[in-house]
């Protein structure tokens, strides 16, 4: 079983320990070469739908699970505000981070 890993990773792990080819692994899962090529390369975001079904494809099976590190009180203070009120919210950290980072100083390694 595969901890916290980004789907590209999980996928390609699960092909090469199922001694599978890019294009052996698209056969079985109806999809093109180029799919499961762009789905290994990092950053990939695929449903957990296409995941589960790939991952199936090479003998394996996908178990989702829960962060326990993940602060729900957070999220449920969130979710109780409207969609305008989110947006302005995020609005508001986004200028937060912008004013941060060009108060940043930039440290160079000869400098240290």
């Amino acid at each position: 079983m595969l901890n916290a890993v980004p789907a590209s990773t999980l996928l390609r792990t699960a092909r090469h320990r199922a001694g599978l080819t890019q294009v052996e692994l698209a056969d079985r899962a109806g999809v093109s070469q180029a799919e499961v090529a762009r789905l290994e390369r990092a950053g990939s975001n695929p449903t957990a739908v296409t995941l589960e079904r790939l991952v199936l494809a090479t003998g394996h099976r996908l178990e989702l699970a829960r962060a326990d590190d993940v602060d729900e009180t957070q999220l449920r203070e969130r979710l109780r505000l409207t969609p305008a009120e989110r947006l302005a919210a995020f609005q508001a950290s986004q200028r937060n981070l912008v004013r941060l980072s060009q108060r940043a100083k930039r440290v160079h390694p000869e400098t240290r």
